[in-house]
């Protein structure tokens, strides 16, 4: 512990984090299930509190039958974030979404036409999505689908991937190749081409370190998001710097991430 103490301690007084762009409200808890806890204020005060320039609301897209966060909640985030804007006027605040993978007809369950709803659209694989193979994922996760059945399923989620990153503008591509198989190479050379962001997540363990040097050999960049689920965690790097370090990664590919002056 003294020794992870040291590292956090040293990569704190080196590097900061300029913004986030990937945090979860409570408007994404439904009835009973407990998803994300913060509000729009409180995920602000905290961005501010951090000394970040920029924080981003995303909140998974409507295709989630849990906690997807449809349409119809933009004009109440929009007010929300428009106070919080005012009491904290040094964080840009933003109003995302983090889009689903689904077999539709741009890959998403956010339509082309509800993308000027939105400042900017990540887009991750998540269970609780119809149309995108989520028990046969689930089983491959926990090491039950194997061989040719493996190999046709991460053929599907690849292409499901490809065809959203072809068809959107999407900034930043979540937690890639978490909760299920997919061709990492196949993505990057289509990341390299569409300027879409890899992230290094702080909340899961993708991009792993063994990913992060694969997806380093290609002309993309990265940026660190803490996926906060808690209004404390927003503006959490240094688990991610750490990941990317071991990796070997040149930190300036980092897109968010800066040394301290």
């Amino acid at each position: 512990m003294e020794n992870l103490d040291y590292k956090q301690t040293e990569i704190e007084l080196a590097y900061r984090m300029l913004a986030d762009y990937h945090t979860h409200t409570l408007h994404s808890t439904t009835g009973p299930v407990k998803h994300a806890t913060g509000s729009v204020m409180e995920i602000v005060k905290t961005a501010h509190e951090k000394g970040l320039k920029e924080v981003a609301i995303t909140d998974h897209g409507p295709g989630h039958f849990i906690y997807g966060v449809g349409k119809k909640f933009v004009p109440i985030l929009r007010r929300e974030i428009a106070e919080a804007q005012e009491k904290y006027p040094d964080v840009k605040v933003f109003l995302g979404v983090e889009a689903n993978f689904k077999d539709t007809p741009n890959g998403l369950d956010v339509p082309p036409e509800d993308f000027a709803l939105y400042d900017f659209v990540n887009a991750g694989y998540h269970y609780g999505v119809t149309k995108s193979r989520m028990i046969s994922n689930f089983l491959a996760h926990k090491g039950l689908i194997r061989g040719a059945a493996l190999e046709r399923l991460r053929e599907f989620n690849t292409e499901l991937v490809l065809r959203a990153l072809k068809n959107n503008k999407i900034k930043v591509l979540t937690h890639p190749c978490d909760k299920g198989p997919f061709d990492l190479d196949a993505i990057c050379r289509a990341c390299e081409e569409t300027g879409t962001l890899l992230e290094i997540n702080a909340k899961h363990k993708h991009l792993t370190v063994d990913e992060i040097r694969r997806a380093g050999e290609y002309a993309v960049s990265f940026i660190v998001g803490s996926d906060a689920h808690k209004a404390k965690n927003v503006g959490t790097y240094v688990p991610t710097v750490l990941r990317a370090i071991e990796a070997g990664l040149n930190l300036e590919r980092i897109v968010n991430v800066v040394p301290v002056e």
